[in-house]
């Protein structure tokens, strides 16, 4: 499925919906292209909901990083909300996660536009320790199976 994107404004924050994958390719290049958009029209605090998206590279990634310095340029903040574990895998595997501001659902990421509102980041270390756990059960369940095959 190509990319497709829908904006919302809540409080006054920008939300980009991501339905889709945003790979290598013409995701990639429209992705770019409606953040210049947006970015053009003066909206520079943009939370990019990846609830619906279903694959994303390291192109994607690399688009992502692009996107907030684009914002970061203009004065304005990337949020990322709703990414599912196999997409938070990867922003670990490559050393991403203190680079991006990540939050579990969309009215976390909206809190941290305002000041006086108390942010709940998602917690990725916590993500990367359950990582470890089940990297350790299935590596003990593939050995289990090995002993009981063999």
């Amino acid at each position: 499925m190509a990319l497709e994107t829908s904006e919302r404004e809540i409080e006054g924050i920008d939300v980009l919906e991501c339905k889709g994958r945003l790979t290598m390719g013409d995701e990639d290049l429209q992705f770019r292209k409606k953040i210049a958009q947006l970015v053009q029209l003066g909206k520079i605090n943009l939370i990019l909901n990846l609830v619906g998206l279903d694959e994303i590279d390291t192109t994607g990634l690399a688009s992502l990083l692009f996107l907030m310095l684009k914002l970061r340029k203009a004065g304005g903040r990337l949020a990322l909300a709703n990414l599912n574990p196999k997409h938070l895998e990867i922003v670990v595997l490559m050393k991403l996660e203190t680079v991006f501001e990540v939050f579990e659902d969309v009215p976390d990421a909206i809190d941290s536009f305002f000041p006086d509102r108390k942010i709940k980041h998602y917690d990725i270390l916590q993500f990367v320790e359950s990582l470890h756990r089940n990297a350790k059960r299935d590596t003990g369940k593939s050995t289990d199976a090995r002993a009981i095959s063999g």
